[in-house]
């Protein structure tokens, strides 16, 4: 799909707010209202916006640890990795995964209510997929930046 530097600029803005309304954004852009509408309508269709969600503080919903967790399988198997990509997409305490390259086969960002409860975790995680060789955990102390913003760069340009 083209994305032109309206769209880009669309998209810019509605990754930082997706609150903005049609005509708060149309004014941004110079576009009325229902043209950034019918954008916004074809950049979801087409898959450019997967989703609108919104961001919570994990504390404010006592998710007090969050974890990044590199996951090491002992064979690098097809299967293996599919079942495990299925099993992390229904995992509620994974909030993002990766299948990655290096050492690691995955990182996983995990929260939870407290070192306890990731414990549990852990234990249902390794029996779950008897594959696992080995797990490395890294707590995380402070959340310096946190979000899902791509940078638009030249295409949000005017």
């Amino acid at each position: 799909m083209e994305i032109d530097k309206i769209d880009a600029r669309l998209l810019d803005l509605v990754q930082c707010n997706n609150r903005l309304s049609s005509e708060e954004l149309g004014a941004k852009v110079g576009l009325s209202a229902s043209g950034v509408q019918r954008r916004l309508k074809r950049l979801r269709k087409e898959g450019v916006i997967e989703s609108d969600v919104s961001i919570i503080s994990p504390k404010a919903v006592g998710r007090n640890v969050t974890m990044l967790v590199a996951i090491f399988f002992e064979h690098d198997r097809a299967d293996i990795i599919d079942r495990f990509k299925r099993g992390v997409r229904k995992m509620p305490e994974v909030m993002s995964g990766f299948y990655v390259t290096g050492q690691a086969d995955f990182i996983l960002v995990v929260t939870a209510n407290n070192m306890e409860e990731y414990e549990q975790f852990t234990r249902r995680l390794i029996s779950e997929n008897p594959d696992i060789r080995r797990l490395e955990t890294a707590v995380v102390l402070d959340r310096i930046k946190s979000g899902f913003t791509l940078p638009m760069g030249r295409l949000a340009c005017w």
